[in-house]
């Protein structure tokens, strides 16, 4: 099982997020360290099983003090078990990084950063709303190996507007000069509602030409392959030993408990003749409704996934990685096999050079990692 505790405050709002998160709120931080905690307790039970990864994800963690920060995460041991715990995950931010705070979390037993690097030139940082420079970065990747940390992981960005080709090689060797364990590099989605869309839906930027686009995912990987990643998620790209369990716990659809403001969860999983299906439930989005929420002991709303739902989940989730889908753990999970659900359409995708199927696994190729959604899409149920 998998726990993941969000943190939704930022000093800024990047232009191009629509996550939830909220700027300039840093005076409500401790009574909401105090909420999380509320949340946890009353919902301990649903950590049913062995916690194996810990996530605090944002938002911006390195923003809690480092006293804020042990109060977290020794009241989360004090309600979970995290004596399993194989990995330990805080993202950061590089303009907020200190060597305090990194101290404090290798104490508290943090042993893997994930730091928002997101792009090199400074005008691209600009444009996105980013509050760091490289150097920014350089020095807190600095900071946290003097700490302790040897699992450090950078995000990256392409496909931001106005870059060229030349620019995103640029910073893919900055990134690679830093010589993290894992990087995960994401094509730029412009979310409706954000500053950046407004920008372009006005006509200020423009995105790179689509082709551009694909050789800037293409030159990562080859220049990652070159130093030695591998890459096992259509974004996400370790060396070996430092894929992030977390994820992969995501694609393999292993039970989360999230705690916080907007947080999901998956569990209740329940095998029967039919196959598998499970419990999803998301914790609000608003910190007003949500402080209610946790004040009343009132549960998440909860969605029941049937077993169909849960096929297609996991042959989307696990189109994603590089190992694919298994048909004997598929079978095992679902009472049917992947040819009794998928089988026509996949042969038809084979045929086209967008899947392969071998040694009992159905992969995506290059071409459909391309355009994986549209793979999706043939595989949804009529």
């Amino acid at each position: 099982m998998e726990l993941y505790v969000h943190i939704p405050f930022c000093k800024q709002k990047c232009r191009y997020c629509s996550f939830t998160s909220f700027p300039s709120q840093e005076s409500y931080i401790q009574e909401y360290i105090k909420l999380l905690l509320l949340e946890a307790q009353f919902r301990q039970d649903e950590a049913d099983e062995t916690i194996k990864t810990v996530y605090i994800g944002g938002g911006t963690p390195s923003l809690l003090p480092p006293e804020l920060l042990t109060e977290l995460i020794s009241g989360l041991r004090r309600i979970f078990d995290l004596s399993s715990v194989e990995e330990f995950t805080a993202e950061a931010n590089p303009g907020t990084l200190t060597g305090k705070w990194l101290d404090t979390a290798v104490m508290l037993g943090i042993n893997r950063l994930s730091l928002g690097m997101q792009t090199y030139p400074e005008k691209h940082l600009r444009l996105l709303g980013r509050i760091h420079t490289f150097d920014d970065v350089q020095a807190s990747v600095s900071l946290a190996r003097n700490a302790g940390f040897s699992n450090i992981s950078l995000d990256l960005i392409f496909g931001i507007p106005t870059q060229t080709i030349h620019e995103w090689e640029l910073t893919t060797e900055a990134a690679l000069s830093l010589e993290p364990a894992h990087i995960s590099a994401y094509g730029l989605i412009p979310e409706p509602g954000t500053p950046l869309d407004d920008d372009l839906q006005c006509g200020r930027y423009a995105l790179p030409d689509p082709e551009d686009e694909r050789i800037m995912y293409d030159l990562f990987i080859s220049k990652s392959a070159d130093s030695g990643f591998h890459q096992y998620e259509i974004s996400n790209f370790a060396r070996d030993l430092f894929e992030c369990r977390h994820n992969i716990g995501y694609w393999t659809q292993v039970p989360y408990l999230g705690l916080g403001v907007s947080a999901a969860s998956m569990g209740g999983i329940v095998y029967n003749e039919y196959g598998m299906n499970y419990i999803r439930s998301s914790n609000p989005d608003s910190v007003g409704t949500y402080e209610k929420g946790v004040r009343s002991g009132h549960m998440p709303a909860r969605e029941r996934i049937s077993p169909s739902e849960a096929r297609f989940e996991t042959m989307m989730l696990g189109l994603r990685m590089n190992r694919g889908v298994d048909e004997k753990e598929f079978l095992k999970r679902h009472r049917l096999s992947v040819d009794e659900c998928y089988g026509d359409r996949l042969r038809k995708m084979e045929k086209q050079g967008l899947v392969i199927h071998a040694n009992g696994t159905w992969k995506l190729t290059a071409r459909g990692f391309d355009i994986q959604n549209s793979v999706l899409v043939e595989l949804m149920d009529d």
